[in-house]
């Protein structure tokens, strides 16, 4: 399923923030938002380089 990727909105990315600080699993993470794991395994890795 190509070309069918979720962009993350500034909500999402507030989402991912309080449920890492949370706990939370990267997979309950993506189940909530709606996208795959790999989606905020990469978004994290992302802010961490920043």
């Amino acid at each position: 399923m190509l070309g069918s990727h979720k962009k993350l909105t500034r909500d999402d990315r507030k989402c991912i923030e309080t449920m890492i600080s949370d706990d939370k699993s990267i997979q309950e993470i993506a189940a909530h938002i709606g996208v795959h794991r790999t989606t905020i395994d990469r978004e994290l890795k992302r802010v961490s380089e920043d």
